[in-house]
């Protein structure tokens, strides 16, 4: 045999072999299941690994749209006042309900080095849970403080913030982290504590004591319980919550859950917690028979909402961009023990980089998408953005990047 018949045989029997015929080619409509033919990993991921084998149908994908929320002061924006963290939107009383973390300070944040008794350290640190109620969910009404920060020693003495509301059993329950220190010093080592009240216009009992305590020395929540998220499912209050763990050089974020038959516990961890590889705040809602999660930034899964037929075993349903930061929905059946969750179409969120780099701070935001069954935008469904091209250059080169391209330049103008 010659070599040029010896090189055809090994490339015969190691590439693939390409049947012909009309049968062999992936059909031009796009059929809803997989078709029974061979077909390449990418392909049997479309049908394996997501909701639906495109965006279009895919009721797990959106593209989020953004509105100012009117009605809300800022002080002219100087930095004293910050709105973040939003609750679950829920209606009572015929309007929309959502509370907060709310910080009005003398100065803006001044780092865990500049911090006191009065001058916060970070934008959630001296802050308290304040709530607003809308008619039409883009104009909003400040009302009170729901939970101030309680005496000393008691837990949240330093500063309550990043809440979230159950419905349960005709009473109401604000969970949020109650900071027994400043900020800033020890990684945001703070529990979770509860209050509740008979209305959502309060007055809010609180408790005073750690609901979701911290997990043990060596556990991945060991140093802290952060942005407790109730929802109402198979007859059970299931509470998701993000740690960081990894020490702080690589920090990782994941979420977890505790599920508990009374609202003031107790939880029992799940235990194949993390439940969440990915995000940074907790998300999530009733969705058919399972629970659906917005897992926001960080982690391997990032920017992807992920479906649980359980509520606890989560895989990625679709790719999307553009998240909500620190997500409010309006989730109609959050708290009604459904077994076909119809999913969302709006809530608030936050944007923290609002300001100058001395007068920085937080406000609240409108998102709208199409994560729902009853809703179908085919707008919502296209995941182009266009924007022009200043949009894109706006964040530039920043830090040694900028000044190591800088200087690579003018090494090449010297001569």
């Amino acid at each position: 045999m010659n070599r040029i018949n010896s090189v055809a045989l090994v490339l015969a029997l190691l590439l693939p072999t390409f049947a012909g015929g009309q049968d062999s080619f992936f059909p031009y409509k796009m059929p809803n299941k997989m078709p029974a033919m061979p077909l390449s990993a990418a392909m049997e991921r479309t049908y394996d690994a997501y909701e639906a084998p495109t965006y279009w149908w895919n009721e797990l994908f959106s593209k989020f749209r953004y509105t100012p929320v009117e009605g809300l002061d800022y002080n002219g924006g100087d930095g004293t006042i910050s709105r973040r963290d939003p609750t679950k939107v829920i209606k009572a009383n015929g309007r929309y309900y959502v509370w907060y973390t709310r910080r009005a300070t003398e100065t803006p944040p001044r780092g865990a080095s500049g911090g006191t008794d009065i001058i916060p350290s970070t934008d959630w640190d001296l802050a308290e849970i304040w709530y607003a109620t809308s008619r039409d969910g883009f104009v909003w009404e400040e009302q009170e403080v729901a939970v101030s920060r309680p005496p000393k020693p008691n837990v949240g003495w330093r500063s309550v913030s990043t809440p979230d509301v159950l419905f349960w059993k005709g009473k109401y329950y604000l969970y949020y982290q109650g900071f027994l220190e400043m900020s800033g010093k020890r990684g945001d080592d703070c529990p979770v504590t509860v209050s509740w009240a008979d209305s959502p216009d309060g007055p809010w009992t609180a408790t005073h004591s750690v609901v979701i305590p911290n997990g043990p020395e060596g556990a991945w929540d060991q140093h802290s319980i952060h942005d407790p998220y109730p929802l109402v499912y198979k007859g059970r209050i299931y509470l998701y919550y993000k740690s960081d763990f990894n020490g702080k050089a690589e920090h990782i974020r994941a979420q977890g859950l505790a599920v508990a038959d009374d609202p003031l516990g107790p939880f029992e961890k799940c235990p194949l917690n993390p439940v969440l590889n990915s995000g940074h705040e907790t998300g999530l809602f009733p969705f058919r028979g399972g629970i659906a999660a917005l897992a926001i930034r960080h982690g391997n899964e990032q920017n992807t909402i992920q479906f649980a037929p359980d509520g606890i075993n989560f895989k990625v349903a679709s790719i999307v961009s553009l998240m909500p930061i620190a997500p409010g929905p309006y989730v109609p059946d959050a708290f009604a023990n459904t077994k076909d969750g119809r999913g969302i179409t709006w809530g608030l969120s936050h944007f923290t980089t609002a300001g100058t780099k001395t007068t920085k701070h937080s406000i609240l935001a409108r998102f709208d998408c199409d994560l729902s069954q009853d809703n179908h935008d085919h707008w919502m469904k296209d995941p182009e953005h266009y924007w022009p091209p200043e949009f894109y250059f706006k964040s530039g080169l920043g830090g040694a990047r900028k000044n190591k391209e800088r200087q690579a330049k003018e090494d090449l103008a010297k001569p």
